[in-house]
């Protein structure tokens, strides 16, 4: 039974993705991805910012198919990040994990409180019932994450991680011990 009542379905806005559509037309013409799997051919997972200057398969030079992409705010190792390896790892393919946050992340520029302040000054919506989880040092942040991966008890053991920090001026990752 559908939670919605279709008779009252707003409209596709096409005139505001317009630009979506056309480049997905135009992507259309020269698709050549149709034979590919739903898994990582490279046995891949890269959690990444949702940043658009990271371009994960490019950089670590890889192609459609070969790696699992997990994006969010920060390149953070959240329930739900944890959730989809879970899935990947057993499901699709993924024997190894790279956790690579990238300089220059508005995540990293303040502090929880700080980024509160600043969406109710400016929008007056309160967000404080949100962790962001803003990091104050990267290198640790990312520590704790590949720490938390490696740790989790539900993600098969033989799982390999590790971490990396991108460089959005140079393209340059830089691994990390943790």
């Amino acid at each position: 039974m559908p939670i919605y009542d279709a008779k009252n379905l707003a409209a596709f806005p096409t005139a505001a993705f317009s630009d979506v559509l056309e480049g997905n037309h135009e992507f259309v013409q020269t698709f050549a991805d149709s034979g590919l799997t739903g898994r990582a051919a490279k046995g891949l997972a890269v959690v990444t910012c949702m940043d658009s200057r990271i371009a994960p398969l490019h950089l670590l030079g890889m192609q459609a198919g070969d790696v699992k992409i997990i994006r969010n705010a920060g390149a953070r190792v959240t329930d739900d990040v944890l959730r989809t390896l879970i899935l990947a790892s057993y499901l699709l393919g993924v024997n190894r994990v790279l956790v690579m946050p990238h300089t220059d992340c508005r995540m990293a520029s303040a502090t929880e409180s700080e980024i509160h302040t600043k969406i109710e000054a400016e929008f007056g919506i309160n967000t404080r019932s949100f962790e962001f989880r803003t990091v104050a040092n990267q290198e640790e942040a990312l520590i704790t994450d590949v720490v938390r991966i490696r740790s989790h008890p539900a993600l098969p053991k033989d799982l390999v991680v590790g971490g990396a920090i991108y460089d959005v001026h140079t393209g340059r990752i830089t691994p990390v011990s943790a």
